[in-house]
This record gives structure tokens, C-alpha cells and sequence, in this order.
């Protein structure tokens, strides 16, 4: 019998084929991948599984997630990633095509929206039709600055998701939601955001996968963005406290998950038992 870290029988966790992970926080916390992974992620070859990882990080692109995840002995490729960026990707396709963007981001995002035919600046240039807001580790004085111009021109704002803080090996740092927060005491200006906590990312992959909810698991460190996106897909979440939430939180929060671990290891091990 699987039992969670509160004691919930979690046995239905054998019947899932395909896991869509969280990375920072979830797998792992900057250059150091958390006991467990691979053993988790060979569990799921050995049952014909899948496993996506789903990111909200827009701070690198896809060709640089594989790399790192490759460095730390992961095997992946393209088709076991969707991140913010490619959700944003699509939908300025969809709501904004042929629309020059400003994009505030890192070199790797702003690489990442030209290679997938995005019209995209990162200069306060004529005809800009939507302003586009990533998580930036790259960020100066000077782009804030560029953004604020471009916002108090009545043009569309998003913004790749809403985390406030990202993980790292002292604690956290600001990401794309406290970055937007600056921008709104600034400008009064608040983006619409993509990413999680929206299903759209789970929905396409499982569609990719051919993959039902039944089938799916979302395992995050956040309750707001990895466990709401997954209630709000109607699939099973896994919350570790390897990241942001911490057992308090879960115990007050709205956003329940199904399932909360200690980390990683602890679900490998209940698996694989």
C-alpha cells in the first residue's frame, strides 16, 4: 500500500502512465538533481510510461533544458519537454498573429520566440502590438526602463507565468510574477498570464500522448501554479516540499493537492516498493 506523507493511501499512483514534472524545486535545484529522480524516471520506462517536463521557467529555451538535464544524466529530448515559452509561443499565434513583440526576457527566450516565427524586438521600436514578459535572469535597469515606455502606450501585455520566486541553493530569487509586480507599481499595468496554473499545457500534452486523465499525474513544488494546474485539468497532483509549499501552506491553502511527498525519493520509493 502507497501512503503519502499525511497518510492518504495513494495507490491509484500505480495506474498512471504518464508524469509531467515540475523541474525547479521538483527535480532539481539549480545544478544538483534531488536523490530519486532517475530512479523515478526508470520506473516510468519500465512500465511504458512517459514523463514531460513542465516548466513555467522562461529563462531558457528548450534546446538549453535538454542540454542541462542531459549534463546531469537525464535522458531527454524535444519530446519530453513543453514549457511557458512554447504555451506562449502559441498563443500569440493565436491571438496576435503577425503582430510585432517586445519581449523582456533572456537572450535564450527572445532566441526561442524568433526561431518559433515570432516578430520580436527587444528595443522600443514602432509598431509594437503586444509586450511579452518572461522570467528574466538577465534583467538591467535599462530593460525595466524600455518596458515601462512601451506600457504606457495603450498595447497588450502578457507575461510567460506568475511564479513569484524561483528556487536556488540559498533560497529564492525573484521570477516573472514579482518581476511583473515591479512593472504594475510602475506603470498600474498588470499582464494577462499564460502557464500554469492553466490546464493548456497538461491538455496538449496529454492529446500529444494520447494520454486521458486518468492516465495523468503533475508533480510541482508550487501550490498556485503545479497543483492548480493540475485540479484545473482534472488530473492527480503530486505536491513535494522540496520547493516553495511547505506543510502549513498545504494545510491552508485552497489549492489541495491529491498527494503530498517529501521529495522525489519518496515517491520512487513508493513506486518501486
Amino acid at each position: 500500500m502507497i501512503m503519502d506523507y499525511f497518510g492518504k493511501i495513494a495507490d491509484e499512483l500505480k495506474t498512471k502512465k504518464l508524469f509531467l514534472f515540475d523541474m525547479d524545486g521538483t527535480i532539481y535545484e539549480e545544478e544538483t538533481l534531488f536523490e530519486g529522480t532517475l530512479q523515478l524516471l526508470d520506473y516510468i520506462k519500465s512500465i511504458g510510461g512517459h514523463y514531460v517536463f513542465i516548466t513555467n521557467n522562461s529563462s531558457k529555451s528548450v534546446t538549453d533544458y535538454i542540454k542541462k538535464v542531459n549534463r546531469l544524466g537525464i535522458a531527454a529530448d524535444e519530446n519530453n519537454f513543453f514549457t511557458s515559452s512554447q504555451a506562449t509561443i502559441l498563443y500569440i499565434k493565436k491571438n496576435y498573429p503577425d503582430v510585432k513583440v517586445y519581449c523582456q526576457g533572456t537572450k535564450s527566450f527572445v532566441k526561442e520566440l524568433l526561431d518559433g516565427g515570432i516578430d520580436t524586438t527587444e528595443n522600443v521600436d514602432e509598431g509594437v502590438g503586444l509586450i511579452v514578459v518572461g522570467f528574466d535572469t538577465e534583467l538591467t535597469s535599462a530593460k525595466l526602463r524600455k518596458t515601462c515606455e512601451l506600457l504606457t502606450c495603450d498595447i497588450p501585455f502578457i507575461a510567460t507565468n506568475p511564479d513569484l520566486a524561483c528556487p536556488v541553493s540559498f533560497g529564492f530569487i525573484p521570477d516573472c510574477g514579482s518581476i511583473c509586480m515591479m512593472l504594475e507599481n510602475a506603470t498600474k499595468r498588470k499582464p494577462v498570464y499564460l502557464g500554469k496554473p492553466e490546464a493548456t499545457m497538461i491538455n496538449i500534452v496529454m492529446e500529444k500522448f494520447g494520454m486521458n486523465r486518468e492516465d495523468t499525474v503533475v508533480v510541482g513544488d508550487r501550490l498556485y501554479t503545479d497543483i492548480a494546474s493540475g485540479l484545473n485539468a482534472g488530473v492527480t497532483a503530486i505536491c513535494v516540499l522540496t520547493g516553495e509549499a511547505t506543510v502549513e501552506e498545504i494545510e491552508e491553502s485552497c489549492y489541495k493537492p491529491s498527494y503530498t511527498f517529501k521529495n522525489i525519493k519518496s515517491v520512487a520509493d513508493a513506486l518501486t516498493e
